[in-house]
């Protein structure tokens, strides 16, 4: 009999409040890939922004994610075992 693995979910998501954190969070433990976009909360509240996107590099470390941005309107996580490619530049 074959083993079959579970599939992994690719989700996009708009962040509109603070309060979308906590399903972003819940599809992280479920090692789904997020597109996140960002432009709704930013045109609202940067500052509320800033710490939101802080809490999602913080628990991206915490799930041994990967995060990065893509381009000024998203951001994409992957779960461990999935690497984003960031060019030399845009390390630090």
């Amino acid at each position: 009999m074959q083993k079959t693995e579970s599939p992994t979910y690719l989700k996009a998501i708009t962040i509109r409040d603070q309060s979308d954190i906590h399903s972003i969070k819940d599809d992280m433990k479920k090692n789904m890939i997020l597109i996140l976009r960002v432009t709704p909360l930013a045109q609202k509240d940067v500052e509320q922004l800033r710490k939101l996107v802080e809490e999602l590099y913080a628990q991206a470390k915490n799930f041994n994610a990967d995060i990065a941005r893509l381009g000024e309107e998203r951001i994409i996580v992957t779960p461990p075992g999935v690497k984003i490619w960031k060019p030399e530049y845009d390390l630090k």
